[in-house]
């Protein structure tokens, strides 16, 4: 049901009732929430004191526990003087490849971005969630393959439950958005970040090149770290964090991603020995995790792991990922396992496919926790049969 909220803008209600089990229209309640163009910072802005129905997390038998403050940590790694001094860098290619190979995921400092850019794009994107609503609207939309991609939830209708977080994507490269098609309040902080995210990405690319035993230029080469898209999160405060999460458990449908979280909220947490493990903000650093197509094209070498937000009584909550290796663009470029790491003891385990392919089965399917890279790996029967 729609009603006027308080600040003009119309108000669902979908707090569930005491009968909601009886009553519930699972589909209908999608549609109406999504219709208010309005993402989850509508509900929080009308003073919503118990969340939407569609935002309750499935049951879940085989959820994990979370690990304690001192148990378990991903790795830091710094950069500092790897383009100057070979021993460090030598050193910084072996951290890398055992963070890759074992966590999936570990944090970066000294990666020569400049802090007032990482203030900047986290305050652009606190600007684009807190400007009228009605501005907003005109960038909302469900086809995301748009220069800009800005809901609440892009799997909204497909994913088990709805998460308690907005979103905008720009992509970013390898072609640049139309000036004009950006939002006002934060292009220009978008198209300075991108820049030096390209950059890092090089960077970062190289470092994994080596840490495969490859050329320093090899996955650059194969254009690893051509498409780019930046992604926005708005998490806002949840006056039940218990019943949903911020982000479902999942993994990445790229190559690689950089994420900026915010300094104040925590929430990301890792699997990890089949413990959730908090990623505690550190001022200036960037969290660095192994997407699909790079565990796909290492042949299971490097890992992508599950990750997840988890929701916050405190809020907002802001991050920015950058994503290497989105679908979107035209490319003939076929990707499977990399034949320099294969051997007769170490088959491909994968199938090739195309950005674009594993980029729309990624979201056809949505967030529902269970990996796309099932979907293109070799199955034993397969192997038999060559």
């Amino acid at each position: 049901m729609l009603h006027q909220g308080t600040n003009g803008v119309d108000r669902v209600d979908l707090t569930p009732a005491a009968n909601a089990d009886e009553h519930f229209d699972r589909s209908a309640e999608l549609k109406l929430f999504d219709d208010t163009k309005a993402g989850v910072k509508g509900l929080v802005d009308n003073g919503i004191t118990q969340i939407p129905r569609i935002f309750y997390r499935p049951p879940d038998s085989s959820e994990y526990p979370v690990a304690g403050d001192t148990e378990l940590s991903i790795p830091v790694i710094d950069l500092q003087g790897i383009d100057t001094d070979s021993s460090k860098r030598s050193d910084v290619v072996n951290k890398v490849r055992e963070a890759s190979e074992k966590w999936g995921f570990f944090q970066l400092v000294n990666h020569g971005v400049p802090l007032s850019f990482l203030d900047e794009i986290k305050n652009g994107t606190l600007r684009f969630y807190e400007q009228d609503t009605e501005v907003k609207k005109l960038f909302y939309t469900r086809h995301n393959t748009k220069s800009i991609v800005y809901n609440s939830n892009f799997d909204l209708f497909t994913a088990p439950a709805a998460n308690w977080r907005d979103t905008f994507l720009c992509f970013m490269g390898p072609n640049v958005p139309n000036p004009q098609d950006l939002p006002e309040v934060c292009r220009d902080i978008l198209f300075e970040y991108s820049k030096e995210m390209k950059k890092l990405g090089r960077i970062l690319f190289g470092v994994l090149s080596e840490a495969l035993g490859l050329n320093t230029n090899y996955l650059s080469e194969i254009e690893c770290d051509r498409g780019l898209a930046v992604l926005c999160h708005y998490y806002p405060a949840c006056p039940q964090p218990e019943l949903t999460l911020g982000t479902t458990e999942h993994a990445d449908n790229d190559f690689l991603t950089v994420l900026l979280q915010d300094d104040q909220i925590g929430g990301l947490q890792v699997l990890h020995e089949k413990k959730w493990v908090d990623i505690p903000p550190i001022p200036g650093a960037l969290v660095i995790n192994i997407g699909d197509l790079l565990q796909l094209i290492s042949n299971d070498r490097f890992k992508s792991v599950e990750h997840r937000v988890v929701a916050n009584r405190e809020g907002p909550r802001v991050s920015v990922a950058s994503f290497f290796g989105i679908g979107v663009y035209p490319t003939s470029q076929v990707y499977g396992p990399i034949k320099e790491l294969l051997s007769e003891k170490n088959p491909a385990k994968y199938r090739e496919t195309t950005l674009k392919d594993f980029y729309f089965y990624h979201n056809m399917r949505g967030l529902n926790g269970i990996s796309a890279l099932q979907h293109f790996r070799i199955c034993l029967e397969d192997e038999r049969n060559g």
